[in-house]
This record gives structure tokens, sequence and C-alpha cells, in this order.
């Protein structure tokens, strides 16, 4: 399959080498600009990236598979780890599904009046995140269940029935469930689900998707699934068929796209590919899985990144930094102290989603961003980005400014090596439509001038967000190494450790498509979870604990088995817990000593803890995962010095002399002012920093002290 624009591969010198043999296995990372792919081959990590498809990206990654295994030569046995932004787009978009709400009657309108809290509590005319399902779409059941599990109302056959002729006269594309305390006991939720099956229509129902406590929280994240089930079903099935190459661009039939979907999820059938799918939570799961719970992927592509980002700091020593991934649409950025750690209180384009998450903040910033100038004349840059359609000016479409080609007039970004030179960025093209586009809004400044402007305001929009993941949470950023990932992060993460008092920046072997490798080398995971609200006094309920617990392992066992993979699952128990009172919990994993560990935790969090009052387990987790293939971190070394020269650069609004250096030609160590190229990143290394590459192969940079 075609693809405009070109492609671009490379390896890395400092290579994976797999521990075990299997699979020939490959991470894609699907992005708003690049698509990018990481496999090993022959003891090198290698990477490909395309420019990406958005109007199917399925399109580019089938382009580029079938172009790493006629490469690699592989047998046919394929296994696709994917990172995909479909949820989250259409989430963004508002184009999911036409979507049925079923619920309690008397608690239809739950969605629409949501929590009391404000977002903004001084804001006056605050405009509320409209609901995915319109109030003609929404339906209650006459039933209901005491919080302690106990059937007060059952519905009718008559009741069920009008329901289903209710729903099916408004033809909705998917249906969301989620009845009053279906989490203490699921038997109506259950009675519905068979009713509506004749319809033939998706049915999320909350005791699967998510059977916790919290009405609101509850219903938002099972319409949330119900809303993408169609779209990114259609898109895995399409992804599956083409991976297949039995099918055309026409598409599968229903049944033959089954067909195919199975043959890529079975893991003991010996197929020509298998597709997994990125988690939110930082874990792979099935095709299959990804499918019937989309939900749990909306933050797929920036989970990776997290993922890779701790795993190559920790290589160079690091166990407390900052994330910082620039790609070309958006800036996702995120705090790891020691472990990685999920959520399960995110948002996601205004709405509450339930399901574990990594604690990932995302703003409007990337390469992509497009520059302007609002009514009062000041500058502003983003959230709109110019994508991969056209993309920045200087990819030879675009005739918006945008961050890219700021860096490229600045010389920042040079055009003769992006992408290893493969993709040349056309700098008399960018000039001559910027300086028209400054000409045409009357702006009284010289193109070096607006590019230096552009790069202030993008740098400033991305400090705030740091400052969201630290700072605002109680965290010294002084006391982290700010990790800069992604095409575009590098060129702006010394500047942004200025701004923080960060005193050391580390940019990975990998950068631009460190989500990918995050995915390569991330577990199978499966989060399970069930609310109970116990208060605990002196005597904990162990035996029910217990007994809980071994219900969500087991289920998690059979779904592994079920799947093919082999091994003994690791299992990690935690307890959501407060004071009896509170309206919010922490979660503490679950051991002999986790009542204290709460009071300590709460002390850490919020100052103050009360070891004398009454505590409260409200909701048991159980996180099951088997590890990923391990990989060794090894150094290849490199057959030929990459370039350098001296460039003119502006750094700082002053034009300087600049050594341009080759990532490959850098011996021991370097200083600033410099800039590093390599296939997939640049570095900026301004004036008064220093740095060094390690033995594993990252660059390690810090600020030359002061006084």
């Amino acid at each position: 399959m075609a693809l405009g624009g070109g492609t671009h591969s490379s390896a890395l010198s400092a290579s994976l080498v797999p521990i075990m043999a299997g699979p020939l296995r490959i991470a894609v990372d699907t992005g708003g600009t690049f698509t990018d792919c990481v496999w090993v081959e022959r003891g090198r990590l290698r990477m490909l990236k395309v420019f990406s498809t958005p109007h199917d990206p399925s399109e580019a990654i089938a382009s580029a598979v079938a172009q790493i295994v006629a490469r690699v030569g592989a047998g046919p046995d394929v296994l696709l780890l994917h990172g995909t932004t479909v949820g989250t787009n259409a989430l963004l978009e508002r184009k999911g599904a036409r979507v049925a709400f079923v619920t309690t009657s008397g608690f239809e309108d739950t969605l629409e009046i949501g929590r009391q809290n404000r977002p903004r509590l001084y804001e006056l005319f605050v405009k509320k995140t409209a609901p995915l399902v319109p109030e003609g779409l929404r339906f209650g059941v006459p039933e209901r269940v005491a919080p302690d599990g106990t059937v007060l109302r059952a519905p009718s056959d008559d009741d069920l029935q009008k329901l289903r002729i209710l729903i099916s006269e408004t033809k909705p594309e998917a249906i969301a469930l989620s009845l009053l305390f279906s989490f203490a006991n699921p038997v109506h939720e259950k009675k519905v689900v068979e009713e509506l099956a004749s319809l033939e229509i998706p049915v999320s129902a909350s005791h699967v998707v998510l059977p916790e406590f919290r009405e609101y929280e509850r219903a938002s994240t099972v319409v949330v699934n119900a809303y993408l089930q169609p779209l990114m079903s259609g898109y895995l099935e399409r992804l599956a068929w083409k991976l297949d190459g039995s099918g055309d661009d026409r598409g599968p039939s229903t049944a033959r796209a089954s067909h195919a979907s199975l043959r890529m999820t079975e893991a003991n059938t010996a197929s020509r590919g298998r597709v997994f799918v990125m988690q939110s939570s930082g874990g792979i799961a099935a095709l299959e899985v990804a499918r019937r719970e989309p939900v749990r992927t909306v933050l797929s592509g920036p989970a990776g990144g997290v993922v890779g980002c701790a795993a190559m700091a920790r290589e160079s020593g690091f166990t407390r930094v900052i994330g910082f991934d620039m790609g070309g649409t958006s800036t996702d950025v995120c705090l790891v102290d020691g472990e990685i750690r999920t959520s399960t209180e995110a948002e996601v384009a205004g709405l509450p989603v339930r399901v574990p998450m990594l604690d990932i903040h995302t703003v409007g910033a990337g390469g992509g961003s497009i520059a302007r100038f609002d009514e009062g004349g000041a500058l502003r840059v983003g959230p709109e980005s110019a994508g991969a359609e056209p993309g920045p000016i200087c990819y030879g479409r675009g005739v918006e400014p945008t961050v890219t080609d700021a860096n490229l007039l600045l010389g920042r970004l040079r055009s003769d090596r992006f992408l290893g030179g493969e993709f040349a960025l056309d700098v008399e093209r960018t000039r001559k439509i910027v300086s028209e586009w400054l000409r045409k809004r009357a702006v009284r400044m010289t193109m070096e001038a607006f590019a230096e402007g552009v790069v202030r305001v993008v740098n400033a929009n991305m400090e705030r967000a740091l400052r969201v993941v630290s700072v605002e949470r109680g965290f010294d950023p002084r006391e982290f190494a700010l990790v800069a990932f992604g095409g575009a992060g590098a060129l702006h993460a010394c500047e942004l450790a200025e701004a923080l008092s960060i005193p050391t920046v580390v940019v990975p072997a990998l950068p631009g498509a460190l989500s990918a490798l995050g995915i390569l080398v991330s577990d199978v995971v499966k989060d399970f979870s069930r609310t109970v609200v116990w208060s605990v006094g002196k005597v904990v309920p162990r035996e029910k604990l217990e007994r809980e617990f071994r219900t969500m392992e087991s289920r998690a066992k059979a779904e592994f088995a079920a799947e093919g993979w082999k091994g003994k699952p690791t299992i990690r128990r935690s307890v959501d817990v407060r004071y009896r009172g509170q309206g919010f919990e922490l979660n503490i994993a679950y051991g002999a000593g986790f009542v204290a560990a709460f009071h300590a935790e709460h002390e850490k969090r919020y100052g103050y803890g009360h070891p004398e009052r009454e505590i409260e387990m409200v909701t048991l987790r159980v996180r099951a995962g088997i590890a990923a293939p391990k990989v060794k971190l090894a150094i290849s070394p490199s057959l030929e010095r990459g370039a350098s020269s001296k460039e003119k650069v502006v750094l700082g609004g002053k034009a300087m002399t600049t050594a341009v250096v080759d990532r490959e030609a850098i011996g021991s160590g370097f200083k600033g002012p410099a800039i590093i190229t390599e296939y997939s990143a640049t570095t900026v290394v301004p004036p008064g920093w220093r740095g060094k590459k390690d033995a594993v192969g990252n660059l390690v940079l810090q600020r030359a002290r002061r006084g």
C-alpha cells in the first residue's frame, strides 16, 4: 500500500538484545504526524517512521508492518503491539457512536446532573461538558437493589420487553447499561443484557466494565466504553484484516472480519499475525479485550511513553523522573517517583473515566501546533495543530506557521539532518510563506523574532503542564530528572529545565520512538476491581478479603489461559481506603500492615492523620501481569562516525556559532551551545549546559553550577 511522503528507517547503536526467542514483536505507536515502529532484528533495535494516515491509521500501520516483515524475512508468527489514539481522538472530536443509556428509573439524568463541584470556582458562566447521550436516548428500568445487594424490586418481563421496543425504535449503535448498586448485585443487569441480545447491538454493562460505586462516574465510564466500541471494533477489524494480507482495500465482510480478528488473537494458532493493544494502565491487552472494553485504551499511546521513559531512565540510574513527551500534536507529561502508578480519577475530554490509567497530563502543544495572533494582538500557539495533513510549512504542504517551522527558522532544527537526512525540510518555502503571513497581518517583527516568540510561548504552555504533575502535587522538581522524548521533546527540554530549576535532563536512546519502545517492553496486564465498603475496626475481615481477592485472581488466570499466555502471572493486591465519613480514598498496597500504611500515606499526602479513627475499605483491586520477554540493553559500536559542523543558531534570543554534531559522533563529553542531531530527534544544548553519553547510550545533560 503506497504511502505519500515516503518512509524512513534507522537502527540504534544502543540496541536491545532479546534474552528469549519468540515471534517477531513489532511495537507501533500511531501519532498525529508520524507512525513509529520498533522491533529487534539480529540483535539490534530497529525503527521505522512513516507518515500517519489520519483518515485511517490502519493504512500506515499495515504498510509499515509489510515493509518490516519483508525486510526481516520473518516466518508466519508476528506479534503486533499497538498503541492507538483512535479512542482519544473520537472523544475529543465527538465522533463516536449513537449510544442509548439504560439505568434505574429515576436516575436517567445522572449524566446531565453530574457532580456539584465546579471546574473553575469563581467563574460565573462555566459551561459544563455536554453528556455523550442526549435526553431522548436515556431509558429507565423499574428496578431497585439495596447497597448490600438485596433485591428490593425486580423488573418484570413486560418492563424488559417495553425497554427493548423503546430502544429499538431509537436505532442506537451501542447501549450503555448502568443500574444503581449493580456492583453489589448484578442480577438485574444480566436480565437486561439477556433481553437486549436480540437487538444485536453491543451492550456495555457496568458490572463487567466497572463494578464500583459512585453512580455518576460509573455511568460516565460505561457510556464512554459504548461510545467508542463500534468505532474501535471496526478499526481493529480493518487493521487485523489488512495485516492478515488476504483482503483488499474494500474491507472485510462481517463474517470474514470476525474470522480474521479471531486468527489474530488466538495465541495458540499459527496465524500470520496477532494483534495486542496497549492499555491506558501501562499494559498490553488482547485485541478482543480492546474491542470489548475500548475505554481502557483512551491513553494508549502516551502510556507506552511512560513505560519507556521509566525503563530507559532506570538504566541510567534515575528512578525519580518527570517524563516530557513532545510529539507532533500534543505534549504528555508524567511524574514517576520510584515506580509507575496508576490512577482511577482521570478525566478525558471533560468526562470522568474511572478505569485504571497512568497519571498523564496532556496539553495541546506539539511540533505541529499552529501559531496565531489573537484579537488583542497577543501571540498564541496551539492547541490547534497542522497534524500530518497538511503538516508544518517546511514539510511541503502546510501554509500556517508551526513550532517546527519556528525551530527551523532559528537554526535549532537542521533542514539537511531531519530523519537522518532522508527527508529534507524546505527552508526557502518556510521563509517565504512566514514572511508573507507576517506581512498580511501587519506584524512589525523579523521572522527570527517571531520564531523566538513562538518557542517562548509554547515553552510557557509546556512549563505549566510540568508544574501540574510536580509542584501542584507537592513534588519538588529540583529533586527529579527531566526525561525528554518524542520527536520534539529534546528541542525544548533544557529551557524547560532551566525554568523549573531541574538540574538534569536525560535524552534516552531512540527518543523519537520511545513510546513504541515502551509498548515493546510492556507486560500483559489485567485490572479487576470490586466495591465492598467494609468498616475496619480492631479486627480486619481477612477471610472475606481473601475470598474476594481470590475470585478476581481466578478470573485473571482464566483469561490469561484463554488467550494462550504462558507463565505464572504476578499479582498485586491493593485497597482503596478512607477514614469513615470521608468522600475520597487513597489506594494502598494490601498486606499485613496496610492500615498503618494508610495512616502514613494520609499524613504524607495531606499533612495530618487520625490513627484513632475508624477506617473503611471501599474498593478492592487486583492487577495481574504476565511479564514481557526480558531484554538487555547492550552497546553496538557504530560502523561510521557521524558528521559535525559549525552553524549560526539563535539560542536565548542571540545568534551564536554552535556546534552541530551527529549523536553517533559524540565522544566522552560535550558542552553547549550545541545541536545534537539523530534520526528520530534533535537535542538543543544551550550555553551553560554540559553532557555526556552514558554506558547505555542515553544523553545525560546537566546545568553548570552557578556562583
